[in-house]
């Protein structure tokens, strides 16, 4: 899929909490049932960046309300915070270059990647696509990092140079990938390393096992060691994703082993992006044909769900991804299209996925495109577009007493402008 606009979307042990407390709580902390549409106020986080190839955007909300993201900041990136309506910029001075923060946990502890300037410029790598990004004249190494009592701290890779580190659980534990010193000679330009899915705990990095595959990410942890995420191959750059792979299964890694998750027909963009506590899974995979990709939830008990799309009466949307699932099984994600020309953030509400533009209480000038992630009490965060181009964060929160379970929900026909400002060529 080739974007006219890069639009970022777009990863036992170690866990503090038995699943059965960790499902008791989740459902403690809902606001209500889960039967119903609930409405949300939005509140406007502010323009994340003005570089139309990258913006910033929040990524992920811990239950107590810590964001994570990153913003554009002049011809830079950088990871950010937002905790309690203030953004803080950890990015500065972080580790001298561009960065990302991916994710955080209760504790306002935050993973991401980082450039390390000054650098060793004689790698050739654009591992986490800065330069291609337009953040950086030249490729310069990406390390991953966390943060944590005010400083940036560099994470072990698995002896090459690049990794990113994609969500922290509550415990510390980090999910991410990172590459090794095995030159995969399938690679293309500049990519030259594997690169697998790892874990790290305790100042340790744990790859995990990617089956006959040589390359994988993990993108989720939660709060029981179990990360998710998948394995494939190297492949061309993806802006989308930031990354040299083209995923082939979707993977839950469960006691040190890896579980294939399967896929909705489709032999490619198959891969697990969401995780909650209860071992639930949501993410993408291809359907047969490979002409377009739908959200899945996968559970031990259902295996791989198809969650279809957002449908209205002018755009039956064709494709959709699911990026965050909550304990109370709250799900949500993007449905796009099928030119591209219109992005929504949805939310799974009674089995159906919602356009999230619909569902809001009072008035904004934004409208939603992503829904990215939703925490345990139903607070969902994302990017938005208003009408004079500029992308901005958005927080979404429940407003108490407008569940409307026995009202039919319509979509939200987007404005003309929503088209005018995202075109998308076809995949």
């Amino acid at each position: 899929m080739k974007l006219s606009k890069l639009l970022w979307t777009t990863l036992c042990l170690l866990g503090a909490l038995s699943a059965s407390a960790l499902a008791q709580q989740a459902t403690t902390e809902m606001i209500g049932p889960l039967r119903g549409n609930f409405r949300y106020t939005i509140l406007d986080l502010g323009v994340v960046g003005a570089n139309p190839n990258a913006p910033g955007q929040p990524i992920v909300i811990s239950n107590n309300g810590w964001i994570s993201g990153a913003e554009a900041v002049g011809a830079a990136e950088h990871a950010v915070l937002w905790h309690d309506g203030a953004m803080i910029d950890i990015g500065n001075p972080g580790l001298g270059g561009n960065s990302f923060g991916y994710g955080v946990n209760e504790s306002g502890e935050s993973a991401g990647d980082a450039e390390v300037v000054p650098s060793d410029l004689s790698t050739t790598e654009d591992f986490c696509g800065w330069q291609a990004m337009g953040f950086s004249s030249v490729p310069t190494p990406c390390v991953p990092f966390v943060w944590k009592k005010g400083k940036t701290i560099p994470l072990e890779t698995l002896g090459g140079v690049n990794g990113v580190a994609t969500e922290i659980n509550n415990s510390g534990a980090i999910a991410g990938y990172a590459e090794n010193t095995i030159i995969d000679p399938s690679c293309p330009s500049p990519q030259q390393y594997q690169f697998k899915p790892v874990v790290w705990f305790r100042d340790s990095i744990h790859p995990l096992p990617t089956g006959s595959d040589l390359e994988g990410v993990a993108l989720a942890i939660n709060d029981l060691g179990q990360a998710a995420g998948g394995s494939g191959s190297c492949a061309p750059f993806n802006p989308i994703w930031a990354w040299y792979f083209l995923p082939v299964h979707a993977l839950l890694w469960k006691n040190g082993a890896a579980i294939d998750l399967g896929n909705l027909g489709g032999a490619l963009n198959n891969f697990a992006h969401g995780l909650n506590n209860l071992g639930h899974v949501v993410g993408s995979s291809d359907l047969a044909g490979e002409q377009t990709s739908h959200a899945f939830l996968w559970t031990p008990e259902t295996t791989m769900q198809d969650l279809g799309t957002v449908n209205d009466a002018v755009d039956d949307d064709t494709f959709s991804i699911g990026l965050g699932i909550n304990d109370a099984g709250q799900i949500v994600g993007i449905s796009a299209n099928a030119d591209f020309s219109i992005l929504r953030g949805f939310i799974r509400q009674n089995g159906t996925l919602v356009d999230l533009n619909s569902l809001i209480a009072g008035s904004t000038p934004l409208y939603l495109m992503t829904a990215c992630s939703i925490n345990s009490k139903g607070e969902i965060i994302g990017i938005a577009l208003d009408p004079g181009g500029q992308t901005h964060g958005y927080l979404a929160t429940p407003a108490p007493g407008t569940s409307t379970a026995n009202t039919a929900v319509k979509t939200q026909i987007p404005p003309d402008w929503v088209r005018d400002q995202f075109r998308f060529a076809p995949r």
